[in-house]
């Protein structure tokens, strides 16, 4: 019998009789089981340990922050100015100072596009941006209805969790501190699909208004259970197993078996507990990156991999209040379909710069960026040209969603800082030189961790290969 992960069915069945969330089902398959992936250096660099993966969901305008057209005309290059960076030649965004003063540990990507392949839509950008596989019709003819579906092709987290040895005490990968669209629009490419739902992200969780009380529902005992208490279940649920697997010896229930160990593991042990304890930095480093929830959980990002994490992500969660008095029509987030440029500079790239500069400059003086790759992306970038007919036209101030071109952030991992790769035409609407695909950034990413051209195998023995298309940016290197 197979349950659809993301179903409710299935999400009723983990909350009352697998004590946790099914967010446990990150923990991977036995050493066995794994890939073995000779690590990759064709040029020379150490493998990355681990990734963050910073997430403006929305879609950023590119237009606005990295790609800045100073002399194109104003209905499309717009009132802000471009600055100089620590890296010379290298200008961006005058709302974004302080991650200025951190360009020569960073390349800009500003050649990333679609290439037709996409639908325009988040679910579709998502996906492709999250995977590196174009999206199938089903996103075309469904739009933002399209469900995630155990048949995708997985998440690049949970390719490198797959690849890489288990830790011994944490998942392989952990998303924080939302999941996407959910419940109503749960976005696809989030998930380890048909690499099985035990290389899931663990979804750790906090509320804006408690910016340093997050919960990991799949790491820590709940209400008034005892590590003892624990024990007695666990004895329970050996008796119950025994009659499933009498009736049902397929793979899904040996991986629901491997579940079962990882979480009675985890649940019990301190360090988990002490890995998501974000009260324990000092007030100086916390205030350093800033007092909202985007940036802690850029710190516990930085915690996260200091505990030898393999991937974390961080899916920026919007202030719905701060949209709507500030008239964004972004739901919160980075989607800025009017008073674009007032929400950039009154609040998205403030609170972006802040976080992600001290992201960069932390991991730098712990010794910890060239050991760890970290991206920035977004579904999308922003149409050109100002004006969305749905708020307003050109009275609206706003940008509508744009597929053809984008820019992404690159640091750490062996990337070379300082640098831009490919550029756009004049009016930052199609890549001109060096185009890039989401799945050269896929392709990238598995280069930097070690990984080379992943393969995993069906539940047939079958081998594939987890990304058919692409090349690494070597050059960044």
């Amino acid at each position: 019998m197979h349950v659809d992960p993301h179903s409710p069915v299935a999400r009723a069945v983990s909350r009352r009789t697998f004590l946790v969330a099914g967010a446990t089902s990150v923990y991977g398959l036995d050493a066995a089981r794994l890939s073995s992936a000779a690590p990759v250096s064709g040029s020379g660099q150490k493998p990355a340990r681990s990734t963050i993966l910073v997430w403006l969901g929305g879609g950023a305008s590119h237009i606005d922050t990295f790609d800045m057209k100073p002399n194109a005309p104003l209905e499309f290059r717009g009132p802000f100015q471009p600055i100089p960076t620590s890296a010379p030649g290298v200008e961006i965004c005058e709302h974004l100072p302080l991650l200025a003063k951190q360009a020569h540990n960073f390349s800009i990507i500003r050649s990333l596009g679609h290439y037709r392949r996409g639908t325009g839509d988040h679910h579709a950008g998502y996906y492709y941006n999250l995977t590196g596989r174009a999206p199938d019709i089903s996103f075309r003819q469904l739009l933002n209805a399209r469900k995630p579906r155990k048949t995708d092709w997985p998440f690049m987290g949970s390719v490198v969790g797959h690849q890489l040895p288990p830790h011994p005490y944490l998942p392989q990968a952990v998303s924080l501190p939302h999941k996407p669209g959910a419940p109503q629009y749960t976005r696809p490419g989030q998930f380890a699909a048909k690499l099985g739902i035990i290389h899931d992200p663990v979804y750790v969780y906090a509320d804006p208004d408690k910016p340093l009380k997050y919960t990991a529902p799949a790491l820590e005992l709940n209400g008034d259970i005892t590590p003892r208490r624990l024990g007695d279940r666990r004895g329970l649920l050996k008796t119950l197993d025994s009659a499933v697997r009498r009736l049902d010896r397929s793979q899904a229930t040996a991986d629901w078996e491997i579940q079962q160990q990882r979480a009675f593991s985890f649940l019990g042990s301190r360090a988990t507990k002490d890995a998501f304890n974000i009260g324990d930095e000092p007030e100086s480093v916390r205030r350093r990156y800033g007092d909202d929830l985007n940036a802690m959980s850029m710190l516990m990002a930085r915690r996260l991999v200091e505990a030898g994490v393999p991937f974390i992500s961080v899916f920026w969660r919007g202030d719905k209040k701060a949209a709507e008095k500030l008239k964004c029509a972004s739901g919160g987030g980075w989607d800025t379909h009017g008073n674009n440029f007032i929400c950039l500079e009154k609040y998205l790239l403030p609170r972006f710069d802040r976080p992600f500069a001290a992201l960069l400059e932390d991991l730098s003086e712990r010794g910890l960026l060239d050991e760890t790759l970290v991206m920035v992306n977004s579904e999308m970038g922003r149409k050109p040209k100002v004006g969305d007919p749905r708020s307003g036209g050109a009275v609206g101030q706003g940008r509508d969603h744009w597929t053809h071109c984008q820019s992404i952030l690159l640091a750490g991992g062996g990337i070379r800082g300082g640098q831009a790769y490919g550029t756009s035409d004049k009016t930052a609407g199609y890549p001109a030189d060096r185009p890039v695909a989401p799945e050269d950034v896929a392709k990238t990413v598995y280069h930097a961790m070690g990984l080379g051209n992943p393969e995993a195998t069906d539940s047939q023995g079958r081998q594939f290969r987890i990304l058919e298309e692409g090349e690494p940016l070597t050059d960044l290197f």
